[in-house]
């Protein structure tokens, strides 16, 4: 679908948000193994809120494309990559303790890349109802990890169910969805009505 061209600014203003989390991916490693801690919270903490403003903004000015969506994916997996690598050099004893829950989530994540590979040739970027949920939910653990003195053992445990069921809902979706499709509400929606959406164009 192409961009109206009243939207074309729009469109550019939301991709580089989107890149500016890209970008600081990187930077967080740095602040992170060079020990500024201080520095690492507030800029994760950053990254986080660009994620849901780029999507306001993207829905508000419908301005998403298959790029924005990749890119936004891409971007979002980098930034809790980086948080979770961060809970293995502050607090390994959390991510010993929890080990089993976390690589369950992580081999579910690698079999959605896999099975999207597989069908699409790229990864999935099905932005559902669960998944805004889920990484809203992500990022206001993972920020309050660095913050609080102690882990929220609760709040953990709800994400990553949450988590859980988001990925085995994407790879069903990856299964029943031929084509590569984005802003998918979910499953429920794909089976009552099937699937009709064409891909977008860039």
């Amino acid at each position: 679908m192409s961009i109206k061209p009243v939207h074309k600014p729009s469109y550019y203003v939301v991709n580089a948000i989107t890149l500016y989390r890209l970008l600081a991916a990187p930077l967080l490693l740095i602040l992170l193994f060079s020990g500024h801690l201080a520095v690492f919270k507030w800029l994760l903490m950053v990254s986080f809120l660009t994620d849901a403003i780029d999507g306001y903004l993207a829905r508000k000015y419908q301005v998403t494309s298959i790029f924005g969506s990749i890119l936004d994916s891409v971007s979002d997996d980098l930034t809790i990559a980086v948080a979770i690598l961060g809970i293995m050099l502050v607090n390994p004893e959390f991510l010993r303790k929890e080990l089993t829950l976390v690589m369950v989530q992580v081999l579910l994540f690698i079999t959605q890349i896999c099975f999207a590979l597989i069908r699409y040739h790229k990864i999935s970027s099905f932005h559902t109802y669960l998944a805004k949920f889920v990484t809203i939910s992500q990022g206001i653990f993972l920020v309050l990890f660095y913050w609080l003195p102690e882990p929220v053992y609760m709040l953990f445990y709800a994400v990553s169910t949450l988590t859980i069921l988001d990925l085995l809902e994407e790879t069903v979706l990856v299964l029943v969805i031929p084509q590569w499709e984005t802003d998918v509400k979910g499953l429920y929606w794909v089976i009552k009505n099937g699937s009709s959406k064409k891909p977008r164009q860039p």
